[in-house]
């Protein structure tokens, strides 16, 4: 018979591309995601993976195996989300998967929250980029996802998903102390052109929203710097390298030598809570939320300054 667990190792590997990206989701070590599709593949006699440059692809029986691992897997959810029903109260493992900020800024006391009112729910966390995290929880590889949008860059929700707004989160021009904007009250976007701007990579939402942005206002963006972390880029603005737009969740207090200057209008992203529709109804989804909702008036409030 399939050993459960090693078919989700392989629906994981399957989802994330290589061995270390499934063991970070599934919260396993690379070597024993790699015992379990060895284990799986001694079972079913079958090459499962294949080794490809320094990563591994997944043979054709895989694949086929990795899809009927998933309608298994959420057969299993189905059957979990009745008995938590029946129980009554949240219990069992909730995984969610949140970017960055909010994983920083908002994440900690929801999760010490959930802990503390409901000691049968292990609730466990991984961050990871908004763009990817809907995709996972579309596919059954998390089971809730705290993502964001820009009000020019709608975040679609997937069919099978359904979503729930957190709240929003202000965002601001940050520029060095010395800077032409740094005594400004307010700036319009109109006025951002010929600025070197430093901001995430390309394929994060924060990067695509510069892009439009500029572009819309007729401004080529000069970026010049990028990096992934929020506290990267206020760094880099402190050092007097360029200008950013970040938003506050998460963000901590300013260092000397960065001034947050108001652009009008000023950028807003929605935070949103996602879940797949076949587990709506299960009580560690619903307290999740209600809890994010709870928490966020706190939360943004203390990152507003």
């Amino acid at each position: 018979m399939l050993d459960l667990q090693r078919l989700r190792a392989l629906h994981a590997v399957s989802l994330h591309g290589t061995v270390g990206a499934a063991a970070a989701a599934l919260g396993y070590t690379p070597s024993a995601v790699s015992q379990q599709i060895a284990k799986l593949e001694r079972e079913t006699r079958t090459v499962l993976l294949e080794r490809e440059g320094r990563g591994v692809r997944l043979t054709d029986e895989a694949r086929q195996l990795a899809a009927t691992a998933q309608e298994l897997l959420a057969l299993v959810e189905r059957a979990e989300t009745e008995l938590e029903l029946r129980r009554g109260v949240p219990s069992g493992r909730l995984t969610v998967a949140a970017f960055a900020s909010a994983a920083r800024g908002l994440m900690p006391p929801v999760l010490a929250d959930l802990a503390r009112r409901h000691p049968a729910l292990d609730t466990r966390l991984t961050e990871i980029d908004p763009h990817l995290s809907v995709d996972l929880v579309a596919k059954g590889a998390v089971d809730l996802v705290v993502a964001h949008d820009w009000d020019i860059a709608p975040l679609p929700a997937p069919a099978g998903v359904e979503q729930a707004v957190i709240g929003e989160d202000l965002c601001d021009l940050l520029v060095p102390a010395g800077h032409r904007f740094a005594g400004r009250e307010g700036v319009r976007r109109a006025e951002l052109g010929g600025e070197r701007w430093i901001c995430q990579p390309p394929g994060r939402v924060c990067h695509d929203w510069l892009t439009r942005t500029l572009r819309a206002a007729g401004h080529e963006p000069d970026i010049v710097h990028q990096a992934d972390e929020n506290p990267t880029l206020v760094a880099l603005v402190a050092a007097g390298l360029g200008i950013a737009v970040i938003p506050r969740l998460g963000r901590g207090p300013l260092p000397d030598g960065v001034v947050e200057v108001t652009l009008d209008p000023m950028p807003v992203r929605r935070l949103y809570a996602l879940w797949r529709t076949g587990a709506a109804r299960r009580p560690a989804i619903a307290e999740t939320v209600r809890t994010l909702r709870e928490h966020w008036p706190r939360q943004s409030a203390h990152a507003s300054r």
